[in-house]
């Protein structure tokens, strides 16, 4: 296809003109700190979160340019290790975070109002009914909460159950985590510690997993 097909077009001024009061003033403050930056990178930790724009764990953690190792998909899901042809896009960014670049720290966070979760339940749920079965990719991405939905309490109403769902598909997705060989060696060897956090929007709050508990607690 020729770069003529490819209808590209130049970036909006409203977004140019936040790139160069960023240039003018982030950059110019830290300019060292990107010089460091641009030869190479060492973050400490890697977080899987979601891809919906409300999330931004940078943010939550007051972090710097180099600090965190983030990959964003639908519902922030971490599918089972599978060795095969595949492109698996989730898979490989754990595989270089943990074995390349050495993080110390893995955070799954999930979210409160997760649209991936809601369609993920309603397909569960509906089956071919659910308008996300008509979808060409997005339905084979979140019936990957499948097993999880399978642990709710069906006696709860059904907001009850897809908030249900946004946490226990987290508890999945370490589930996940432990299926692929090199994280169950770094768990083992200690050069790696994995966290299950919740981030409720509206009211600011962050919820982590406490394993004695066996449920999430607010920080």
């Amino acid at each position: 296809m020729s770069q003529e097909n490819l209808n590209i077009t130049p970036l909006p001024a409203d977004l140019t003109d936040r790139f160069k009061t960023w240039q003018s003033n982030d950059f110019e403050e830290n300019r060292d700190l990107y010089k460091t930056l641009g030869e190479g990178q060492s973050p400490h930790s890697m977080i899987i979160s979601c891809c919906d724009s409300r999330v931004h764990s940078m943010s939550l953690f007051g972090g710097e340019s180099g600090e965190f190792f983030i990959h964003r998909n639908i519902a922030n899901m971490v599918p089972p290790y599978e060795d095969d042809d595949g492109q698996h896009g989730t898979s490989a960014a754990i595989e270089f975070a943990v074995n390349h670049l050495k993080v110390s720290r893995l955070i799954i966070m999930g979210h409160s109002s997760c649209g991936g979760i809601k369609g993920g339940y309603d397909l569960c749920q509906n089956g071919e009914n659910s308008p996300i079965a008509a979808t060409t990719f997005i339905h084979k991405w979140v019936k990957m909460v499948e097993p999880a939905f399978n642990r709710l309490d069906q006696t709860k109403t059904e907001d009850q159950q897809i908030a249900d769902l946004e946490k226990t598909s987290i508890m999945v997705s370490m589930e996940n985590l432990m299926s692929f060989p090199f994280i169950r060696d770094a768990v083992a060897e200690k050069r790696l510690t994995l966290h299950a956090l919740w981030h409720d929007i509206g009211p600011g709050q962050l919820y982590e997993f406490d394993p004695e508990k066996g449920e999430f607690a607010p920080l």
